[in-house]
């Protein structure tokens, strides 16, 4: 698969086997990771990688938790309203029961934080479309970064006092085999050109 075939047919892909892939297949998807452009070359974000699923259950256990604790708005961001009514149904899973998850941590107060580990999170899920495993961003983490349970629980795996959690991959083999591929015709952004 060249490049271009992999960044347009990679789509998120939540419903996983709960075999670990390889070693060297995660580390191969962490590299591409690390190899992301970064502001001024600073190479400032920190790669989590859980694969302990002891750890993986008392951390989704945390998160539904804290979760259920919060109140919905008429302000709540769609995707933390679903988190936020399932985690009070006790049903939630935020990283879809897959085998690995990547945390993406960064600098705080650092202002290209978010779009270092962006590029980061964007060339390991194509770098997984290539190997054909399955991979889906997940935000959950980032939105209770300033919660201190979940700081608590993350900061046991490695996240250090000066640092922000900027985002989360699930990785894994899709349940129906290969990743979830498409290659989409119309993808929503829009487009201004000044000729």
């Amino acid at each position: 698969m060249d490049a271009l075939e992999a960044i347009f047919t990679r789509r998120s892909t939540r419903m996983m086997k709960k075999d670990i892939p390889e070693r060297s297949l995660i580390e191969q998807v962490l590299e591409a990771g690390r190899c992301a452009p970064s502001g001024s070359n600073s190479r400032k974000t920190h790669f989590i990688v859980i694969t302990d699923q002891k750890i993986l259950n008392e951390l989704t256990e945390l998160v539904r938790n804290e979760f259920a604790g919060m109140e919905l708005t008429e302000d709540t961001y769609v995707s933390l309203r679903n988190s936020i009514r399932l985690s009070k149904a006790g049903t939630y899973i935020f990283h879809y029961g897959a085998p690995v998850l990547i945390v993406t941590a960064n600098e705080k107060g650092y202002g290209n934080a978010m779009a270092d580990s962006a590029c980061a999170l964007e060339n390991m899920m194509i770098a997984a479309n290539t190997l054909d495993l399955g991979s889906c961003w997940i935000n959950q983490l980032h939105w209770l970064d300033e919660n201190s349970e979940v700081r608590s629980f993350l900061k046991k795996l490695g996240l250090e006092d000066h640092e922000t959690v900027t985002g989360g991959l699930i990785l894994g083999y899709a349940k129906d085999g290969l990743p979830v591929r498409s290659k989409g015709s119309d993808h929503g952004n829009p487009v201004t050109w000044i000729e």
